[in-house]
Formats: C-alpha cells, sequence, structure tokens
C-alpha cells in the first residue's frame, strides 16, 4: 500500500504542473496554433520547469540543503520554491508570447502567485501541501478553458478530480502533510488560477 501511495505522489507532482497545463491549452485551444509557436512554448518551458528543476534537485542534494524530493522540512523546501519561482518568471517573461496565448500566461502568473503564497507561508512555519497546490490549479484552470472555450471536457475534470483525491489520501498516508495542509494547499492552488481568470475569461 505505501508503495502504491508513493507512486500516486512521483506521478503527480508538482514538477509536472506548469507541462500540463501548457499542454493542456494546446490540446484544447480552438485558436490556430502553429507547430512552431507549440514547439516554441513547449520545449522551453520542458526545458526551464522539469529538467533545469531537476538538476536543480540533484545540485541542493550533493551540497546537502534538501535529502528527498519531497522536502519534508521548512528549510528544505524554501529554495527550490526560490528555483522555481524565478524558472517560472522566466517562462512568463521570455518564452510566453503574451499577445498570443494570454490564457496560458496568466496560468503561470497564477502558479508564481500561488508558489509565493506556499514560500510565504513557510515563514510562518506553515508547509502548504504543494502537491495539492499544483491539483487545485490544474482543476481551476481546466474549469476556466473549458468556459472560455466553450468545450466539454468533463472526463479530463473527472480524472483530476479523482486524481487530486488520492494524492490527498497519499500524502495523508504518508504523515507527509496534516489535513490543515492539505486543504491549505488546495485552497491557494484554486485561488491563485481564480484570481487570474478575470484578465482572460
Amino acid at each position: 500500500m505505501k508503495n502504491f501511495q508513493e507512486i500516486i505522489s512521483y506521478i503527480f507532482h508538482p514538477l509536472f504542473t506548469p507541462i500540463i497545463g501548457t499542454l493542456s491549452y494546446f490540446v484544447l485551444t480552438p485558436k490556430y496554433s502553429p507547430i512552431t509557436l507549440q514547439s516554441g512554448n513547449i520545449l522551453p518551458i520542458f526545458i526551464l520547469t522539469i529538467i533545469i528543476p531537476i538538476v536543480s534537485y540533484l545540485i541542493l542534494r550533493n551540497i546537502g540543503v534538501v535529502h528527498t524530493v519531497f522536502m519534508p522540512t521548512l528549510q528544505e523546501r524554501k529554495y527550490p520554491l526560490y528555483i522555481n519561482i524565478a524558472l517560472l518568471l522566466m517562462v512568463i517573461y521570455k518564452v510566453i508570447p503574451y499577445n498570443y496565448t494570454s490564457e496560458l500566461y496568466y496560468f503561470f502568473i497564477g502558479l508564481v502567485c500561488a508558489y509565493f503564497s506556499s514560500l510565504l507561508l513557510l515563514f510562518f512555519n506553515f508547509k502548504s501541501s504543494m502537491h495539492l497546490i499544483s491539483m487545485g490549479s490544474l482543476i481551476m484552470y481546466l474549469i476556466s478553458l473549458s468556459i472560455h472555450f466553450e468545450i466539454n471536457i468533463t472526463l479530463a475534470l473527472c480524472f483530476f478530480t479523482v486524481a487530486t483525491g488520492l494524492v490527498a489520501s497519499s500524502r495523508l498516508y504518508l504523515k507527509a502533510h496534516s489535513k490543515a495542509e492539505i486543504f491549505v494547499g488546495f485552497i491557494v492552488g484554486v485561488t491563485s488560477q481564480l484570481l487570474t481568470i478575470k484578465f482572460w475569461l
């Protein structure tokens, strides 16, 4: 059972949230998206939000700043959050053309707000769940895309809703977070996307 819960935590790791959101946009958008535009967004985002964070994690682990990929302590979480926020800001300012993909642009703005909120909570000795921040952000973003493009994506929403329940259960089972940390994480994720949709929905 523990192995299953750990697998769920790895599959739905927050590291994959930016690329899942990016792919979701290009799959759902009815706008014409030439291959050059898609590859010009997807590849740099993949490198900046997955490859570089993995390399950064390995460096931080080698120098003893972090010890596991789930970063259970407050101190371990700060440096990866600094790095992720900086990389997301780089995506916003250098990768995404706002004049064409405003929906994706504000998705990343929402992620920055969510990660920054999580960082602030660390200074108040509160460890919000990054897994649930990610799941909350994705669900709210998918709902917003569905409304914006008037597309029925009930199956996708059902999948991510069930996945959110599995992720929350796995984090509780592994004693990685308390119920309060799970709940706050989900609310932070949902709220961060809600605050941005007025600019593009």
